[in-house]
């Protein structure tokens, strides 16, 4: 097959050079062989091209439609005699002579694309082209060490280390060899350092078993400090910021703007990372931005990596970045009302509540930061349990998030009457720390309590707002019993159950509160809900059978449950009917 292909594309070349007859007038079948082509009709439009080309054998866009269709039609041999009489008779379109490369490599003719790809070349000895066509169109057919072969022949003739270096990678890493992939990339980068996004975008879907072996390449004994980058750029995406830090940092030079904008770079990928230690990395790039900028933008840095060390919660970190803003003159008003705010974030964070209600006082803060802080702050104190400064914190605001979290705030002090009233003015959505689900969970719990007054109760929820669950089980049990039946009783007792069973070791205590609520005379709604808790602890245990009970009797005892479908759905989960999520 190889000889015959070979005989084929020297006949086509002889017969091409011997017989160039005279051009007729040009076929006007282009648009209408692309419409067909279009609609599906590859038969006819091949037909329309062909026409085209024997008016007029050098006509690129029908030679193209022509390569698009007769692959279809298992006819790719009928353009290798079309393609070599237009590159012998327009020898200076690169275009052809790269259509001719890709039809012999399509057909197989590796030699005679190497033929006419040498050639090629010959007439352009300065052009990438002749072998990036080559080798693409070897990469295209799976041939990757041949197409290897092809771009590093043309690295030598060209005299170019980093020539096709892109290319190369990408052949690799179709082969599945990163670590040459990685050699290349390297190479890329070195030279062209803008490459590193690319390069790391590229290398980033290196499996797990390779990455170290990747990460070795880039930084071996005298890598640059491009290469450096790139491999930092990849640990941090792998999920290992402080050693991509660690590098990142070794490849820095003196102070400039490229560093500086190297850093940017560098902490934007931190953020889109987005875990505390990779904040952590985004606030120490900014802080070594700050140091290389000038004025304003120096002061913007320190404000940013303030922000990002508190995402990864170190406070101390971020107020050492704050207080060097708070002395600087060059210091804007937009950015110092932004430092401003982030130092009391940090407060807050770190518990020094009385500083941040302190800094809460100065006239620097925009409005919308102030309130937006002054709720965080009461929250900070609720969970503390400290009630009265958290209340005192809100005087005078009439919003609908301070209706909230007075709400809350009654509610932890058992007045449940109040509290009653202010969640309810505030509606579900008030607030940032509870979503909507919750909160109305909340409001549907205290309703259904007859009281007016529960401290106990209060008690109990305050202590699993606190994230005390351990001790908010036994708090919620308890104050379940000094209710009146059926006030809310069972929903209380269901809600301890639902915490007992997220509890590691818990799932004992929580079948004995669900079994309770299911045993009460008038437990509302909150029985077929405590059955399907009940039957989801089964489930997590490998107690199959147990599960399967429990809402095959739910489904039948509460027809008309809310909770009906999804006991349905984890009956069939359970059957092994759909997967377990």
């Amino acid at each position: 097959m190889q000889r015959r292909l070979l005989a084929t594309v020297r006949h086509a070349l002889a017969l091409a050079l011997c017989v160039a007859g005279p051009r007729g007038a040009r076929a006007q079948g282009i648009g209408q062989g692309f419409e067909l082509e279009r609609a599906g009709r590859v038969e006819q439009a091949a037909s329309a091209y062909l026409g085209t080309v024997r008016a007029n054998p050098t006509d690129l866009a029908a030679l193209l439609g022509l390569e698009r269709v007769l692959p279809q039609l298992s006819r790719t041999s009928e353009l290798l005699p079309l393609a070599a009489r237009a590159a012998v008779l327009d020898p200076t379109s690169d275009a052809l002579q790269g259509l001719l490369v890709r039809t012999c490599v399509t057909l197989g003719a590796y030699d005679s694309a190497a033929t006419v790809a040498q050639r090629w070349a010959q007439a352009r000895p300065t052009s990438e082209a002749p072998y990036r066509e080559w080798a693409i169109a070897l990469s295209d057919a799976r041939a990757y060490a041949a197409a290897r072969e092809a771009f590093l022949a043309g690295r030598r003739a060209l005299g170019r280390p980093a020539a096709f270096a892109i290319e190369l990678a990408e052949v690799a890493e179709r082969a599945g060899d990163w670590e040459t992939a990685a050699a290349e990339w390297g190479i890329a980068v070195t030279a062209v350092p803008a490459e590193a996004v690319n390069g790391a975008a590229q290398l980033v879907d290196a499996p797990p078993e390779r990455r170290d072996r990747v990460v070795r390449v880039l930084t071996a004994d005298g890598a640059a400090p491009a290469e450096l980058r790139l491999a930092a750029h990849l640990v941090l995406q792998w999920g290992d910021p402080a050693r991509g830090w660690s590098l990142f940092e070794a490849s820095l030079g003196p102070p400039s703007g490229s560093e500086a904008l190297a850093l940017y770079r560098f902490a934007d990928l931190a953020t889109e990372v987005g875990t505390p230690p990779a904040w952590r990395v985004r606030g120490l790039a900014l802080s070594r931005v700050a140091a290389m900028v000038p004025g304003p933008l120096a002061v913007r840095a320190r404000t940013e990596a303030a922000k990002a060390f508190l995402g990864a919660g170190d406070a101390a970190a971020a107020r050492a970045q704050l207080a060097i803003v708070a002395i600087d003159p060059a210091a804007p008003l937009e950015t110092q009302q932004l430092a401003g705010a982030t130092l009391v974030r940090a407060f807050i964070q770190a518990g020094q509540l009385d500083s941040a209600a302190a800094y809460l006082e100065r006239p620097v803060l925009k409005d919308d930061d102030r309130k937006e802080l002054r709720y965080a702050l009461a929250r900070a104190h609720i969970r503390r349990g400290a009630l009265e400064p958290a209340e005192a914190v809100l005087s005078g605001d009439s919003s609908v998030d301070a209706f909230g979290l007075r709400g809350r705030i009654a509610l932890y002090r058992g007045d449940l009457s109040l509290a009653r009233v202010l969640l309810q003015s505030a509606g579900p959505y008030a607030g940032d720390r509870w979503d909507a689900t919750e909160r109305s969970g909340l409001i549907a719990l205290i309703i259904q309590v007859a009281q007016d007054r529960s401290p106990a109760l209060g008690d109990a929820l305050l202590t699993l707002d606190r994230g005390d669950s351990a001790g908010a089980v036994p708090a919620l049990r308890r104050a379940a019993g000094q209710l009146s039946e059926p006030g809310g009783r069972a929903e209380v007792l269901l809600l301890a159950g639902r915490v007992a069973s997220r509890l590691q070791g818990g799932e004992g205590t929580a079948a004995a509160l669900f079994d309770e609520v299911v045993r009460m005379s008038e437990p509302g709604a909150a029985a077929p809900a405590a059955e399907l808790e009940w039957a989801r602890v089964c489930a997590r245990q490998g107690q199959n059978a147990e599960a399967r009970a429990h809402l095959e009797h739910l489904i039948l005892t509460y027809p008309t449950s809310a909770v009906v479908a999804e006991a349905r759905r984890e009956l069939e989960r359970v059957n092994g009917v759909i997967p377990r999520s």
